[in-house]
């Protein structure tokens, strides 16, 4: 970009049109009417043989008083012309100078801004508040797309630096015990290995979390390679393997209602999507508790619904739990999970084009459904 020679500007380039196309026609209007004013005066009285005329100053003879009439004419119509040809070109030159130039005044906003702006200055707005036609449009639709860029890049910004103190924790815990226990010259076999415990947890969290930071950033925003029709009764039955335990350890006991729903889709997506809603809802669960798990069929959507019993989850606060690193109505602070999880059903659910709701379920818990779009 940098060696390209910059041409003529739009507002020269019409300018410079609509002078030449009023030039064209003035000049054609011009020459019409030298030919109709010869020929108008051309036709002339019969006058006596030998007899002569003054015309313009000059005396004429009378078989030569067509012919003088006729350039005497035409003389003046070119003379009044050209001076008429001249202003009307003139003019039309500067009224097109400066009406375009009002009218490309929200496309040079628009360069400017553009100019103007970097990822600390997305702020910037044309603001344009013109007449309603397509310039303003342009200059609206510029507007609307630096909305969605400094929401994404807020997003992003927020999403990193949340990454970056998950990510910070494990490392400081197992910096923080590789420390103390070297530090300690009189370290016996026990202390090592609870040291070894603990920078063993603390890895396999760090682990946890960049593996599903590495699935959100691979579905989210994108779509995937769909492989062929899914058994949700099968993504269902591998991912309670996983979460089984757990829940078997706390008494919480799980219903199945199993439809026979199949999907078109990523199974492996799938069963990470049953997998974090079965794991969210054991480890948000009470001891004690309940879990019930449903699918249904429609004709443009397949439903998978994971409720469980838990806290008391408000209203208002549902829409922040598919944000990154929120835990179960609380914040990024705890110590359970990554923080992803529904995140990544919603960007899933995304990439298969389908959708997540989720709602409170009354005295305590929540109810999570996945709309997949059901197969031909």
């Amino acid at each position: 970009m940098t060696g390209r020679r910059r041409g003529l500007g739009l507002r020269a380039r019409i300018t410079l049109l609509t002078t030449g196309l009023v030039a064209a026609v003035s000049g054609l209007l011009l020459w019409l009417g030298w030919l109709l004013a010869g020929g108008v005066v051309a036709s002339v009285p019969s006058l006596p043989e030998g007899s002569t005329v003054v015309v313009g100053g000059v005396r004429v003879r009378a078989d030569q008083l067509a012919e003088a009439l006729a350039e005497n004419a035409r003389e003046r119509v070119l003379l009044a012309g050209s001076v008429a040809f001249v202003c009307v070109v003139v003019a039309t030159a500067l009224l097109a100078w400066v009406i375009t130039g009002r009218v490309l005044r929200p496309l040079r906003e628009v360069t400017a801004t553009a100019q103007r702006l970097s990822v600390e200055s997305l702020g910037a707005r044309i603001g344009h508040r013109g007449a309603r036609d397509e310039v303003a449009e342009l200059a609206d639709t510029f507007d609307a797309m630096l909305d969605r860029l400094q929401a994404a890049f807020s997003s992003q910004r927020q999403f990193v630096a949340n990454a970056s103190h998950e990510l910070r924790t494990p490392l400081a815990v197992i910096r923080t015990e590789l420390d103390v226990t070297l530090a300690d010259p009189d370290a016996d076999e026990a202390e090592l290995r609870r040291m070894a415990e603990v920078v063993r947890s603390a890895t396999l969290r760090a682990g946890e979390l960049v593996e599903a930071l590495l699935v959100l950033a691979r579905t989210d925003g994108l779509g995937v390679n769909v492989t062929g029709p899914v058994d949700l009764s099968t993504v269902i039955a591998a991912a309670w393997r996983s979460a089984r335990v757990e829940a078997e350890s706390r008494g919480v006991r799980a219903t199945f209602h199993e439809s026979g729903a199949r999907v078109a889709g990523d199974a492996a997506l799938l069963e990470r999507v049953a997998g974090n809603l079965l794991e969210n809802a054991v480890r948000h669960n009470v001891d004690g508790g309940w879990i019930d798990v449903r699918t249904a069929c429609g004709p443009q959507w397949t439903m998978l619904t994971v409720s469980s019993s838990g806290q008391v989850v408000e209203s208002e606060r549902v829409a922040e739990l598919f944000e990154p690193f929120r835990r179960g109505g609380v914040d990024r602070t705890a110590h359970t999970g990554t923080g992803l999880g529904l995140s990544i059903v919603r960007a899933v659910a995304r990439a298969h084009g389908g959708h997540v709701t989720a709602e409170p379920v009354p005295g305590g818990g929540l109810s999570v459904t996945v709309h997949l779009p059901s197969p031909p």
